[in-house]
């Protein structure tokens, strides 16, 4: 449980992140940052590996560089979906993902 709610946090710390040094992406308070965590997070869990089995092919001739593309295609979902968190582009969304995906990766080394 104490991991789950850590993870959240550490999202929730991310769109943030985000909100802050991406101009395309804003977010009105902790409440709606939280819904987009946790919405974002779901997404994560359950939609995402689907995704990744139906573009196998794409993402390895990438080498990988194409789940950036579908972690931005999913920001960009729960910025149409949470009132109070707006992803205003593609770019927008790409960059913010790359943010939350660095922030994640560097706070996951000290948890």
């Amino acid at each position: 449980m104490i991991n789950i709610i850590l993870r959240l946090l550490m999202l929730t710390a991310g769109i943030f992140l985000a909100s802050f040094l991406v101009p395309g992406i804003t977010v009105d308070g902790y409440g709606s940052a939280i819904k987009a965590a946790v919405l974002l997070g779901v997404l994560n869990i359950f939609i995402k590996p689907v995704i990744l089995i139906m573009t196998l092919p794409i993402t390895l001739l990438t080498l990988g560089l194409f789940t950036l593309v579908i972690n931005a295609l999913l920001l960009w979902f729960v910025g149409y979906a949470v009132a109070g968190f707006e992803v205003a582009s593609f770019i927008s969304a790409l960059v913010g993902a790359v943010i939350i995906s660095i922030l994640s990766i560097v706070l996951n080394r000290f948890i």
